[in-house]
């Protein structure tokens, strides 16, 4: 049996030596297909890299807004609540310009009122001061004529 061993093990040599060398020959090929692999995949990665920014670019400036929208749409027509008016502002702004020329208009009536008042009231003045000096006047030449008279009475009689 050991003579069968060794005959075995003489046989099983030289196919263990083919099999390392083998061995070490599909060792360099992994290394050669590993350093082809590489270079490959960083040109890959060289080569879709800005394809990827542009399509990412796209998504962005074209497809996002239509789906934003259609979303924003969407969700306008599902939601339960009533739609907020913006109509509002718009009243409160005519409604504050119709009070604004009311007052206006009120002011002017009230100016022009005022104005014709003013005139009465210096034509009444003036006339009221017209009548006192017309008075004064006529009291002063009651005086004048009275102290005249005085004046003459005392001239004529005798010392």
């Amino acid at each position: 049996m050991k003579a069968r061993a060794v005959q075995t093990g003489q046989y099983v040599t030289p196919m263990a030596d083919q099999a390392k060398m083998m061995a070490d020959q599909a060792k360099v090929m992994a290394d050669q297909a590993k350093m082809s692999a590489a270079q490959r995949i960083e040109d890959a990665r060289y080569w879709a890299a800005p394809v990827l920014e542009d399509a990412a670019h796209r998504v962005e400036d074209q497809l996002a807004p239509k789906v934003s929208s259609m979303l924003t749409a969407a969700a306008g027509k599902i939601d339960p609540t009533p739609a907020r008016s913006r109509r509002w502002p718009i009243m409160v702004l005519i409604t504050g310009l119709a009070v604004g020329a009311m007052g206006y208009m009120a002011y002017r009536r009230n100016a022009q009122q005022w104005t014709e008042q003013m005139k009465d009231s210096a034509s009444d003045a003036s006339r009221w001061v017209s009548e006192k000096a017309d008075k004064t006047a006529q009291s002063a030449e009651n005086a004048t004529s009275t102290v005249s008279e005085k004046a003459d009475e005392a001239a004529h009689k005798p010392q």
